[in-house]
């Protein structure tokens, strides 16, 4: 068995897929209706894709506080100075709990954490 995907309910379908392409770096592998009022988007080059379902019908979710998508980066110095210049704040981090790990934590438009991690 091997994951396949994360699913991730959105406020706002072009908001968020501005995010995760802009600032995450992902890129969209497909886009498409699901339903009169629900849009799907699959995210991600590899074999593991995020999802992002936008139902319209949905007036209000709960992310929740103990969730967050993970994405390695090979350097978190320029991944921060990427964020700063975005304009993107840091909701907790940097981090550096062992010699061989960095990381830090933002917030998507939905409220949801990701974490950017380096292996020092």
């Amino acid at each position: 068995m091997k994951l396949a995907w994360v699913t991730v309910t959105v406020k706002d379908m072009d908001e968020s897929i501005r995010f995760y392409t802009d600032v995450v770096g992902l890129t969209v592998d497909s886009r498409r209706p699901a339903g009169p009022d629900i849009e799907l988007a699959f995210l991600g080059d590899g074999d593991t894709k995020l999802e992002l379902v936008c139902n319209r019908t949905i007036q209000e979710f709960g992310i929740g506080t103990s969730i967050s998508l993970g994405f390695e980066v090979d350097s978190l110095d320029e991944t921060m100075a990427a964020l700063k210049a975005k304009g993107i704040a840091l909701h907790s981090g940097p981090f550096q709990p062992t010699p061989s790990i960095k990381f830090l934590f933002i917030t998507d438009p939905n409220g949801l954490k990701v974490q950017f991690l380096e292996h020092v």
